[in-house]
């Protein structure tokens, strides 16, 4: 092992000690008295099985078979999610062909940042993953199951599928990709087109007609943002089949996949001779995988918050100086939209999964002695990838290095020799900086304030000719106790063309940018927010401010005492409470934690890590 990873790794251990061996004795505990079913009264089993065959009912009865639970994403507007409309007709199938049983446990909510983006729906977003969480947990409470199948792929919907489970982490887990959509325009030009709708220069219309041409299929979006991030994420913590993560939806290869994964979690309940919890799957060997695996490929800083509430989840504490101490050995291994030109096709064509992950193993920076839901227990299964070869799905050996060397480099040529994250540190706070996609020359700012409150104030500035000038903007107010935390990517558009034109520009916020963060350099995710008197609200316009995502910096050049003696300011945007269901989640803003401990309400005080932590 690369000595820093082994360092971290061990340091996480010994953290997270008591609190991971109570989360342990409590999925044992769980799991000792075999299938839950049996317990169940009379009354409560009819009910369960009502609507299966008999010859289900009889299985079930008598825990001759395991029952796998299936819980979808699945809704028919939004891209990534309609190409599971068909899969659990596919699962159940395939179970009942391999000798168990399927029952459709519940559906999650999904929603598409890239509709909401911009939008007072957008402050659901972060919300929606603990919304999902939950709705997990209620699927699985009828303590009818043996594992779990979790058909999911976007931003909150992975990461909330996977607390949830992990809430009942004595059964086995397998998660069921849907697959990019194919490519459309390349990135390129559909960046510099919403610049030139900035400008003013072409009209909806032409702008519409570009989007459409992009997001176009049923699939994933094709940059590398929190979606494509996540898929990445559970194929290298050993949770996807090897290889699945980015095949193409509505394709042969893509439903074999699935009936694949709907076998292979048969194999791991405890009614087998190879039990294998996801509880014990996500351990700390598996979290120090995903954030090197985000690391390496310069992924979504939304990660930053979701691994350490699914750490949290499975009693792991992690937080932002493991990050970081990471991100500075990890070496940047892929280049792909917002960090280079190729979509996540194109990582696929070059070799995708299989020769990042033989890499990182082949350098030392991944655990291979991990429990996967791959055949052996392993990383190295991961080198593979899946072929139809005589119309049977079979894993060979992927190339044995990059295809394309501008989209997946090498330890021996990396695009960076540190990952693509840096933590923010100084006297405004603590943050997150996604510098893989920054050009080395806007890596460091220094430049006057402009405060605001609001992202639609800092529009209506620029089209009022206002930031035609250096200047760090500085937008408060953004966490989560404040409004949900929502992205703020209706602002890359007008910064990154700002910062064309010449000017030092830079973003300071306690909101997100997430996985599209791209060229104008920023700290995001500050912490204290600025609802709780974070520093952030301290700072007016004019104060000197200094952006280094080389060293991590980000302090106001303010005079110390002058500084603290500042009262942080009070909340001037309109309000963000009311309308598109904001009222219902007052329970979420008050609960929510920090950033940097995951932005969640799962943990509060009658939590077992709270508990134990207090």
């Amino acid at each position: 092992m690369h000595s820093v990873v082994e360092k971290v790794t061990q340091r996480i251990i010994e953290r997270s000690h008591v609190v991971r061996s109570l989360y342990l004795k409590h999925i044992d505990k769980a799991a000792e008295d075999g299938p839950h079913r049996s317990t169940l009264a009379c009354g409560n089993l009819a009910h369960g099985f009502a609507a299966c065959s008999t010859g289900e009912k009889a299985d079930l009865t008598e825990n001759k078979k395991a029952n796998i639970a299936i819980i979808s994403s699945y809704n028919d507007m939004l891209s990534a999610h309609e190409p599971y409309k068909d899969s659990p007709a596919l699962i159940k199938a395939a179970i009942r062909e391999a000798g168990g049983v399927a029952q459709f446990a519940g559906g999650v909510p999904a929603m598409c940042d890239g509709v909401t983006q911009g939008q007072p729906g957008m402050e659901l977003s972060l919300f929606s993953r603990d919304v999902i969480a939950m709705s997990t947990a209620i699927s699985l409470s009828h303590n009818m199951f043996d594992g779990g199948l979790y058909l999911g792929v976007c931003d909150k919907i992975v990461p909330g599928l996977l607390l949830g489970a992990l809430s009942f982490g004595h059964l086995p887990a397998v998660f069921v990709p849907s697959g990019p959509m194919t490519s459309g325009i390349t990135n390129k030009e559909k960046a510099m087109t919403r610049q030139l709708y900035a400008e003013g220069k072409i009209g909806r219309k032409e702008l519409l007609e570009s989007e459409s041409k992009s997001y176009h299929s049923p699939g994933t979006c094709t940059f590398y943002g929190t979606a494509n991030s996540n898929q990445m994420m559970v194929e290298i913590m050993g949770l996807h089949l090897p290889g699945s993560s980015f095949i193409n939806p509505y394709t042969p290869l893509r439903d074999e996949l699935t009936k694949e994964a709907a076998r292979q979690v048969l194999k791991f309940t405890k009614l087998g001779d190879d039990y294998r919890p996801l509880g014990r799957v996500i351990d700390e060997k598996a979290i120090v995988n995903a954030i090197v695996g985000l690391l390496a490929t310069g992924g979504s800083t939304n990660h930053t918050m979701h691994i350490v509430a699914i750490a949290r989840a499975a009693g792991i504490e992690v937080n932002w100086d493991d990050f970081n101490e990471l991100s500075h050995a990890v070496p940047l291994l892929t280049r792909v939209y917002p960090n280079g030109q190729a979509d996540i096709n194109h990582f696929q064509a070059a070799g995708g999964m299989s020769v990042l992950i033989a890499d990182l193993l082949r350098g030392g920076y991944l655990h291979n002695d991990v429990m996967t839901i791959a055949n052996n227990r392993g990383m190295g299964d991961y080198s593979q990838e899946p072929k139809i070869i005589g119309g049977k799905l079979t894993w060979q050996e992927g190339p044995a290095k990059s295809l394309d060397e501008t989209v997946i480099g090498s330890l021996e040529k990396p695009f960076a020799a540190s990952g693509g994250l840096h933590v923010m540190r100084g006297n405004l706070g603590r943050g997150i900086s996604k510098v893989s996609a920054v050009a080395e020359e806007h890596q460091v700012v220094e430049a006057p304030a402009l405060v605001f409150d609001d992202q639609d104030d800092v529009l209506a500035a620029f089209h009022r000719g206002e930031l035609e000038r250096d200047f760090i903007v500085v937008l408060r107010f953004q966490g989560p106790k404040s409004n949900g935390m929502p992205e703020l990517h209706k602002l890359t558009p007008i910064l990154g063309l700002l910062q064309d034109r010449g000017f030092k520009v830079a973003i300071v916020t306690d909101g997100r940018m997430s996985g599209a963060s791209g060229k104008v350099p920023s700290a995001i995710h500050m912490c204290p927010e600025c609802e709780d008197g974070g520093p952030l609200a301290k700072v007016r316009d004019g104060d000197m401010i200094v952006l280094n995502t080389q060293t991590g910096d980000v302090n106001t050049l303010v005079d110390e005492a002058e500084f603290n003696a500042r009262k942080p300011a009070a909340n001037t945007a309109k309000d963000h409470h009311w309308g598109m269901g904001r009222e219902m989640f007052g329970a979420f803003r008050v609960g929510a934690s920090s950033a940097e401990t995951g932005a969640a309400n799962l943990f509060d005080e009658t939590n077992l890590y709270c508990r134990i932590k207090k």
